[in-house]
């Protein structure tokens, strides 16, 4: 589909729970805790000295606190604004909530098998991609020739860029997996 805006889509930076090896996909635990890591730090930091992307005129981002720091190291580098956009949050993983991160595969699996899943109380793929395109067709009424970088997290990412490549939801971790404070760029066709 043509967009009107030019995206960038970042992953987070190195987390605190990416440290640690769990799960935290709850606003309970993760607008006020797991912000990033001093790996993460770094990555922002060396990001911001070798910015080779377009400037963004908008920063949107997920309220969650590595999202948040994250964003907040792109906003005041360029000198913005940002602001928090709660369709960018992370899936939510249910009952693995505070597990290790390996518990991800057996969501995963399940996701190759049905996209509308949400065994073991897990946000589906199908709504992950519903309110993802959501944050992105709300932009898309709102702007033009903008350049809006949107932070969000690994899973999310993946999941849009697979709706909007109109590839089987079931795929979404075929994708090559988006390294924490990576950007990828949408252009005006919506490819990646």
């Amino acid at each position: 589909m043509p967009l009107h805006n030019r995206y960038l889509l970042m992953r987070h930076g190195h987390s605190q729970a990416n440290a640690r090896g769990v799960i935290a996909s709850t606003p309970q635990h993760a607008l006020q805790g797991f912000g990033l890591s001093p790996q993460g730090e770094a990555q922002l930091q060396a990001l911001m000295e070798n910015w080779h992307w377009p400037v963004p005129s908008l920063v949107l981002h997920s309220d969650f606190l590595r999202t948040t720091e994250t964003a907040a190291r792109v906003a005041t580098h360029f000198g913005l604004a940002m602001q928090a956009e709660t369709g960018l949050r992370e899936r939510y993983f249910g009952t693995f909530e505070g597990e290790p991160d390996t518990r991800y595969a057996e969501v995963w699996a399940l996701d190759a098998n049905d996209p509308g899943h949400s065994e073991h109380g897990v946000e589906s793929v199908a709504r992950v991609a519903e309110r993802m395109r959501g944050v992105i067709d709300a932009q898309e009424r709102a702007h033009r020739d903008e350049t809006i970088l949107l932070v969000s997290h690994g899973d999310p990412l993946q999941i849009l860029l697979t709706a909007l490549a109109d590839t089987p939801l079931t795929g979404h971790r075929e994708r090559e997996p988006l390294a924490p404070a990576s950007i990828t760029v949408l252009d005006a066709t919506g490819g990646a």
